[in-house]
């Protein structure tokens, strides 16, 4: 069955002159709308294709991939207006209609803003400002620890919101935070914590000892390349730590405080030294 929407895997069944038609065995046959078709394409050749609904209603297929597809939560900008809406570039030559239905407040060419994709009654592609109507605040079937895809959302009184995997709304902690992030932003994330209410609170940095283990290997790595000798310590300032190594202070600390038991380096307050 053929996705509206999204990228498809589809076979070539048909080429007459610089028109080609692909099926996938059960939807019928889709035009591939590209202007430049892919070099030496013959019948029976596989193709990823983004389908969607053209001017005449019918399906229409395109090598191209567009910058998010049905279902999928993205920054886009403004390029246009008309008496229907808000039209978004999003990597297609067709851009993306934000209907005035679906506009918080009226949007503005030059700006860009967080929107979903979806389907309208008519299997045509639109895409809507109204998120929050999409996506859940409580926990779900999610895990301490499990790795997810952010999105950069919000600001609020307490630190970052982010969307979880296109379906629901989590929390980064301002103090936790180490370098800046903006509204847009994609990130790999973790689940640090489901609270008691079920929301869902966030970290950049995978949680548990296995984060240790990794960075120690990686301080030892960098301790020989700079002659046995790192100049961070147990007194380091937090932003000098993350941006040696990309880790919280106290990862670090569990790290270096590891490696010291092992007798293979020794801890001053601004560094640290490998022990031979």
């Amino acid at each position: 069955m053929i996705n509206i929407g999204k990228v498809n895997k589809l076979t070539v069944v048909k080429q007459q002159g610089p028109e080609v038609y692909l099926d996938d065995g059960t939807s019928g046959k889709v035009r591939l709308a590209d202007r430049r078709l892919p070099t030496h394409i013959q019948l029976g050749d596989s193709l990823d294709v983004f389908v969607y609904v053209d001017a005449e209603g019918h399906l229409a297929a395109t090598s191209k991939k567009p910058l998010a597809e049905v279902g999928d939560i993205a920054w886009m900008k403004v390029v246009s207006l008309n008496y229907v809406g808000a039209f978004l570039e999003w990597g297609l030559p067709k851009d993306l209609l934000v209907p005035f239905g679906e506009q918080y407040h009226e949007m503005e060419v030059g700006r860009s803003y967080l929107v979903k994709v979806f389907l309208d009654d008519q299997n045509r592609i639109a895409a809507t400002t109204k998120i929050d109507k999409m996506l859940s605040d409580e926990a779900d079937d999610f895990e301490v620890g499990q790795k997810v895809s952010l999105i950069i959302a919000d600001a609020s009184d307490l630190g970052i919101k982010a969307i979880i995997n296109n379906s629901h709304w989590g929390m980064l902690y301002q103090n936790e935070l180490f370098s800046p992030v903006r509204k847009g932003q994609k990130l790999d994330g973790y689940i640090k914590q489901i609270r008691e209410d079920h929301k869902i609170d966030l970290s950049l940095h995978q949680p548990g000892y296995g984060k240790v283990l990794s960075l120690t290997d990686t301080i030892i790595a960098k301790l020989k390349a700079n002659d046995g000798v790192l100049m961070l310590g147990d007194k380091s300032p937090p932003e000098a730590i993350y941006a040696t190594f990309g880790v919280s202070k106290k990862v670090f600390k569990q790290a270096i405080g590891a490696l010291y038991k092992q007798q293979l380096i020794t801890i001053e307050k601004a560094e640290i030294r490998l022990i031979n």
